[in-house]
């Protein structure tokens, strides 16, 4: 197999994740929430309609709350996400010293434009954009990639739009998957929980849900699972209109009262952990198996700077940089 050719000089590799509140606190949790339930992208709801609840209700309720879930998880160098996405960039820039490897966050610090400025004015004229989503949808690579080409100056730029079934990070995935049932041993049940969305986005033709299901039958593919050993379900709902399902949290209950007492979940929508990973499945979903009558909910933790995902990462940026020179 012929190696690329080295990518052409000033080209740097972007990675952007969702983003973080700067501290656990009510009022960074507001400032927070405010830009993140601020995009049209992830909210789409007229706002004439959703500004007044935003602000009124919805802000005013949640920051405190959320807050406190956040100083529950909070580590020394920040919140999980913004560490382990550093930590990500870091170890993908130690495979990579040809290129410039970067992160950004989509809402909060670092600021995704800020960083396409600060890359232009040291002399990058191309960038990767790499969503750490690896299934597309409107709600996550959508926003980054339109927030992106806008705010992209004079710089040429790409956007990897998913890797739901890149052979390198299942098989990162997967071995995450084995090492942990080394060393934890096996439930029953094995979960795969992703981030929910609103059904209407789907039947809209949003693509997301149907790589979430290509990247489970890769994965349990290279697991040798049987269909019996897993199940797929979708978290964190908001709002009351009709989500994605089945709920986790109503998969988890259905387990227990079918007698299955030790379930393992991981997270394949999630490059980082973050809240929703290790709050509100390691805790709160763990705590809600047990009420329900199971006996044990081990979470197996994301993919986050695992050499096996850095490689996975830099392997597919290779690759992507080389379809860009092929297509000059």
């Amino acid at each position: 197999m012929q190696t690329p050719a080295p990518p052409a000089p000033g080209t740097a590799v972007l990675l952007v994740n969702l983003g973080t509140p700067q501290a656990p606190t009510p009022a960074a949790v507001r400032r927070y929430l405010g830009e993140f339930l601020s995009d049209p992208y992830v909210v789409q709801i007229p706002r004439l309609v959703w500004w007044p609840l935003l602000h009124g209700l919805v802000l005013p309720l949640r920051s405190a709350r959320v807050a406190k879930k956040y100083a529950g998880i909070w580590m020394e160098g920040g919140s999980p996400l913004a560490v382990h996405t550093r930590a990500l960039a870091a170890r993908m820039q130690a495979l990579a010293p040809d290129l410039r490897v970067e992160h950004a966050m989509r809402y909060g610090e670092p600021a995704l434009p800020a960083r396409l400025r600060a890359l232009e004015a040291a002399g990058v004229r191309r960038v990767l954009v790499l969503p750490l989503y690896p299934q597309y949808s409107s709600t996550t690579t959508g926003t980054v990639a339109a927030l992106a080409r806008r705010e992209r100056g004079g710089l040429q730029l790409r956007v990897r739009e998913d890797y739901a079934t890149d052979p390198g990070w299942v098989d990162a995935v997967a071995a995450s998957v084995r090492a942990h049932w080394d060393a934890h041993g096996r439930g029953e049940r094995l979960v795969f929980s992703f981030h929910g969305l609103p059904q209407r986005l789907v039947d809209g033709g949003d693509p997301y849900q149907a790589q979430c299901q290509a990247s489970v039958a890769a994965i349990a593919r290279a697991l040798a699972l049987a269909p019996a050993q897993y199940v797929v379900s979708y978290q964190s709902r908001f709002g009351r209109e009709r989500w994605l399902g089945p709920a986790t949290d109503e998969t988890l209950r259905g387990l227990a009262a079918a007698g299955v007492r030790e379930v393992d979940v991981v997270c394949p929508g999630f490059a980082s952990d973050c809240l929703e990973t290790l709050e509100e499945i390691a805790i709160e979903n763990a705590h809600l198996f047990r009420e329900a009558g199971g006996e044990r909910l081990r979470y197996i933790p994301c993919l986050n700077d695992a050499p096996a995902h850095a490689a996975a990462l830099a392997a597919l940026a290779r690759r992507e940089l080389a379809d860009w020179d092929a297509e000059a």
